[in-house]
């Protein structure tokens, strides 16, 4: 018998992946969570009923959460990744020799245990001595931090369930607040298709708060409609200005020093959002 799994995307509209097998289910303090082997996208995370990431598509999400603002600020040193626990994220972050620390707060311990164990490519580098892995309540650690941290990159699932209060003002603010005078935060924040309500008051919320406030684009097959936005706030870098000089080579699969630019340029029903 062919087992399948759908995720609801909306109310009249999913996507479907054949299963070869479930590797661990669980009912978490936070969520539940599987991990399954598919025949398309390899192990794929799923929380809540939605793909988290998958082997072959993860580096997508993960380079444009971690380069487009690293390779903004000039020099990033202190670096905090807000939800994240399969660990992609701090794997690009790694990649930018003026990282001196990392720290990472996953409010899910179960999700970077199994990240460990079922996606290892993702999950590989949570054991660096680089890198600090916190189990606990990012929305607090980011009230009780001013002043900490040059980039934040929070790498929350959709507004549902623990991550509600990622998406709040309260939340940017408290960002701003641990951020260093001249640093910068990128959020996932959702698709144009299903979820333009929330990308316009992202947006509104930002504004806001942050001077420049940039909204940038990739393809994420896996995620719903398959096109993602990300939203930048910063304090002084323009993630559009960067210096040519600034840009070094690191190995990726889908960032490029070319594509940092060109993914600001949106269609015009996605622009349309940031006004």
């Amino acid at each position: 018998m062919e087992l399948w799994f759908t995720e609801k995307q909306t109310e009249s509209f999913g996507i479907t992946a054949k299963i070869k097998q479930t590797l661990h289910t669980e009912q978490t303090e936070f969520q539940k969570l599987d991990m399954v082997e598919t025949e398309e996208f390899g192990n794929m995370l799923i929380l809540d009923g939605m793909v988290m990431t998958t082997k072959k598509d993860e580096f997508v999400y993960h380079e444009m959460v971690a380069h487009v603002p690293l390779f903004t600020h000039p020099n990033p040193e202190n670096v905090l990744v807000v939800g994240g626990g399969d660990g992609g994220v701090i794997r690009e972050v790694l990649k930018h020799p003026s990282v001196k620390k990392a720290t990472l707060v996953e409010i899910d311990g179960k999700v970077i245990e199994y990240s460990k164990k079922f996606l290892p490519e993702i999950a590989g580098e949570l054991e660096n001595p680089r890198v600090e892995v916190i189990v606990g309540d990012g929305f607090m650690h980011i009230a009780k931090a001013e002043n900490v941290y040059d980039v934040i990159m929070v790498d929350s699932t959709e507004p549902v369930g623990p991550a509600v209060n990622l998406f709040t003002k309260g939340f940017y603010a408290g960002i701003a607040k641990a951020l260093k005078e001249d640093g910068i935060f990128v959020a996932q924040t959702d698709n144009p298709w299903f979820k333009a309500d929330l990308i316009r008051d992202v947006q509104r919320d930002v504004k806001e708060i942050f001077p420049i406030v940039k909204l940038y684009i990739a393809n994420v097959p896996t995620y719903p409609s398959g096109l993602w936005t990300f939203t930048v706030g910063s304090k002084k870098h323009d993630p559009l200005a960067v210096e040519e000089s600034r840009f070094h080579d690191i190995e990726t699969k889908y960032y490029t020093k070319e594509l940092h630019k060109a993914a600001f340029v949106l269609p015009r029903f996605v622009e349309d959002l940031t006004k």
